[in-house]
């Protein structure tokens, strides 16, 4: 057996995220109908996170085993064919067999998109906020982020992980066109609703709601209940996922 990772991007706005739920429609559970529709058996596909319900993945990873693929061109023809229109497969990469797209990722990056202008051809990817924002106030907010690993604060509670430290390596607000805020965020990990909840927390900066020693508090209190609003879904992306060069064979 072969175990291979697909690079995927979809749209989740019909989806009730990445991971498979009953009675509901997920990514994850359209991947195993169509892979294993491709290759004619039973394919389990793991993803590289749990992207939430109406989150969006520009950069997605999935791993899944099966024989030798003779033809990876063919294989992602065949793929998008089957796949639904907000679902696209774009490369797939032999790697070695122990190699995880969840647990092998060095780090994810995600960004958050606010149109400050009402745009309908954005309705559904990027959030509308109309209120002034002190930009500069929300990247000193943004960049004290460093300086913290328990993001205890800015995660959803009762869910089950080890530790609520990551390692944050880039925080920034920018324009990425006139009308278009963006707040980028790479770490080496996430914890659930933690992107969401950092920028509805600093847009209450922007908003002067709270000042930077109130940011710092918050952080510290390492209570969900001390940190802001979290953010809508539809506005949020998974951008990039970065892994070690030695989990890919040549080819």
């Amino acid at each position: 057996m072969q175990r291979y990772f697909l690079h995927i991007s979809y749209n989740g706005k019909a989806y009730h995220g990445w991971q498979i739920q009953n009675n509901a429609i997920s990514v994850q559970s359209v991947l195993n109908k169509k892979i294993s529709t491709a290759l004619q058996e039973e394919i389990y596909v793991v993803g590289a996170g749990r992207t939430d319900t109406g989150v969006h993945a520009e950069y997605f990873m999935l791993h899944f085993d099966t024989n030798i693929i003779p033809d990876t061109d063919n294989f992602i023809d065949k793929i998008n064919k089957l796949l639904p229109n907000d679902i696209a497969a774009y490369n797939l990469y032999k790697v070695h067999n122990k190699a995880n797209t969840r647990f092998d990722a060095i780090s994810r990056t995600y960004e958050y998109r606010i149109s400050r202008k009402k745009n309908p051809f954005l309705t559904d990817l990027a959030w509308y906020y109309r209120f002034p924002l002190d930009i500069d106030l929300m990247n000193k907010a943004a960049q004290i982020l460093f300086e913290y690993e328990d993001f205890t604060s800015f995660s959803k509670t009762g869910t089950q992980v080890k530790t609520n430290n990551c390692k944050i390596y880039e925080s920034e607000w920018f324009r990425k066109e006139p009308d278009l805020l963006i707040f980028k965020i790479k770490a080496d990990r996430f914890l659930r609703n933690m992107v969401r909840a950092i920028t509805g927390t600093l847009i209450d900066i922007g908003r002067k709601k709270i000042n930077i020693n109130d940011f710092r508090k918050i952080i510290e209190a390492k209570n969900r209940s001390a940190a802001g609003f979290s953010v809508p879904a539809h506005g949020l992306f998974l951008t990039d996922i970065e892994y070690p060069q030695h989990l890919f064979k040549k080819t």
